[in-house]
């Protein structure tokens, strides 16, 4: 099954004290260290210890502090030390949210530690994106890791090394192509190009990784950066702040040097979030996660260079969500199990023995299992056509129970080809109802 291609962004616009950094530390003799992470719709997720307690947080090289969040479960040992309130803005329909700044907080992750850790607490209930995710994470960290080693991620084989800059050797890679990064806010950029309407487009683009979706283009009539007619609107993803909305359609290419990425996906956010993350003047757009996990990489912002090698995802082609429905995770429910056993012997008439009759019998047990909520159909999709609505909560798919199945597993059904026939069981309001449609492409 293909990835769920959800997208999740985080931008802030706030305004950091100006403060001496702080630094992870490996042990002196360590001249690198492995750290395992889940990738989930495109984005990493890797295990981070807070103050001794162990969180998920999402890496992401769009983030300037750590910010903690959907912590509750943790409130009681999870000590917000030295905290002051401030506001935040991140991406989204929404306004300022009310937040803690806390300093000098231990951080591990790995063997990597520090002491002198600075992050933002969110107690927003709001701010979750476990639904859209399908899974629970505890915040989002970026420069303050990046800042301090070279940093391999391999998407191929989900893990990342932490190298000491000092004791790190760049190898002969023929297969490789080395960027420079230029920072604003403490975010990379990088130079590259886009063929599209057909013409060659220089555009200079953020590189965040804590984004699943391909491309962003901010739309600008004077660098020819102009949307097709071919496109949909759509939910374009999560933020800090609430959603985000615009336009999805297909680029001819994307050029990183010598690797071309043919038909890549491209949303064209609306002007609102354009307006709200275009500080940096030249910037023309976003590659995320979809991109990036297309290379082995290795960020090296001490020197301000990212080198890629294209890894096993390279060729895989682009593809949409064909069926028009977007779902997250809704919670849980209690199913009740049944083990049917039958208990009974063989007898043989012509042989002397005890008769024993067949017992059927059924035991049965109350299991937790994930349920997925339509949260999103698109307007004039195959979903909508065919009567699907918005808090509908799907129960099977073809033929399938879904209580046994990721949000990846099941939206990943959503991803096949063209034609391919969806029937659905769901719960509305308390009754269940089928439904079928066939999968159409929204770009043709």
């Amino acid at each position: 099954m293909r990835l769920l291609k959800i997208s999740f962004f985080l931008i802030l616009i706030c305004s950091f004290y100006s403060q001496a950094q702080s630094t992870y530390v490996l042990d002196k003799d360590s001249a690198s260290q492995k750290i395992r992470f889940e990738l989930i719709n495109n984005v990493i997720i890797i295990p981070v210890e807070v103050n001794g307690i162990s969180l998920k947080f999402l890496l992401d090289t769009g983030v300037s502090k750590p910010i903690v969040f959907n912590f509750l479960k943790a409130s009681d040992s999870l000590k917000v030390l030295n905290a002051e309130k401030i506001k935040l803005k991140g991406l989204g329909d929404g306004d300022y949210i009310d937040a803690l700044r806390s300093s000098h907080n231990t951080f591990k992750i790995g063997n990597a530690i520090n002491t002198d850790q600075t992050f933002f607490a969110i107690f927003d209930p709001r701010v979750n994106f476990a639904p859209k995710l399908g899974i629970a994470i505890d915040g989002i960290i970026g420069y303050d890791l990046f800042k301090d080693f070279i940093v391999e991620i391999n998407y191929s084989n989900r893990f990342i090394r932490l190298h000491q800059p000092d004791k790190y050797t760049y190898k002969s890679c023929k297969k490789c192509e080395t960027f420079n990064l230029e920072f604003n806010n403490n975010k990379p950029y990088l130079d590259a190009k886009v063929l599209t309407n057909g013409k060659d487009i220089p555009v200079k683009m953020l590189i965040d990784s804590g984004s699943s979706d391909a491309i962003w283009l901010f739309e600008d009539d004077e660098k020819d950066l102009t949307l097709s007619k071919n496109y949909f609107y759509d939910f374009l993803g999560s933020g800090l702040s609430g959603n985000v909305f615009g336009k999805r359609t297909k680029i001819d290419a994307l050029k990183l040097k010598q690797f071309v990425l043919e038909n890549p996906k491209a949303a064209f956010p609306d002007s609102v979030t354009i307006a709200s993350v275009k500080k940096f003047k030249d910037r023309d757009g976003t590659l995320g996660g979809e991109v990036l996990r297309r290379f082995n990489c290795i960020v090296d912002y001490t020197n301000s260079k990212l080198t890629l090698k294209p890894n096993y995802f390279f060729k895989k082609k682009f593809s949409y969500n064909k069926s028009g429905l977007q779902i997250e995770h809704d919670g849980v429910r209690v199913i009740m199990e049944f083990d049917v056993y039958d208990n009974s012997t063989t007898f043989n008439p012509n042989s002397s023995g005890l008769q024993v009759k067949s017992i059927l019998a059924k035991d049965y047990k109350y299991s937790i299992k994930p349920a997925y909520r339509v949260f999103n159909v698109i307007k004039n999709s195959p979903a909508y056509k065919a009567g699907l609505q918005k808090g509908d909560v799907i129960f099977e798919i073809n033929g399938k129970s879904t209580h046994d199945m990721t949000l990846n597993n099941l939206v990943g059904y959503f991803y096949q080809k063209e034609g391919t026939r969806i029937k659905l069981v769901v719960d509305r309001l308390g009754k269940n109802r089928k439904f079928e449609f066939n999968l159409e492409s929204p770009i043709k």
